[in-house]
């Protein structure tokens, strides 16, 4: 999906936000539970950006439809380097209703959950901020 790409590529969170179904679902590389909610996936796509460095979209593919969309990204967290997929789903309306993201290496995915998992603290006050 091009506008999330160039949004996310600007650095532009509200532009994200602005991107999300309220009902979008949002489904980690490092969690099991998926996290139901635009405030919630917003209190997370900005704590992501605060984590990644050196973030960059390598390439993008889209399926025939046009509603499902894989970009492919490489990142690093901290002194490990990773690569994953961020994979969209869009609603009739063209709004993001779906956004899993998986990473590798398991190395980088550990430092990812690590980074994430201390600003959880963060997310949770984001994410009530936002839902009221």
């Amino acid at each position: 999906m091009r506008a999330f790409r160039e949004a996310v590529e600007a650095g532009d969170l509200d532009a994200v936000e602005a991107l999300l179904a309220e009902d979008v679902v949002f489904t980690s590389p490092v969690v099991f539970k998926p996290y139901p909610g635009k405030a919630i996936t917003t209190a997370i796509l900005r704590a992501v950006s605060r984590v990644f460095e050196d973030f960059r979209y390598e390439s993008e593919l889209a399926g025939a439809d046009g509603r499902d969309h894989a970009l492919v990204f490489a990142a690093r967290v901290g002194d490990r380097e990773l690569s994953g997929c961020d994979f969209i789903h869009v609603d009739e309306d063209g709004l993001i209703d779906e956004l899993t993201v998986m990473v590798r290496p398991l190395s980088g995915a550990q430092a990812l959950a690590a980074a994430m998992g201390a600003q959880f603290e963060q997310i949770a006050k984001e994410a009530e901020a936002r839902s009221v």
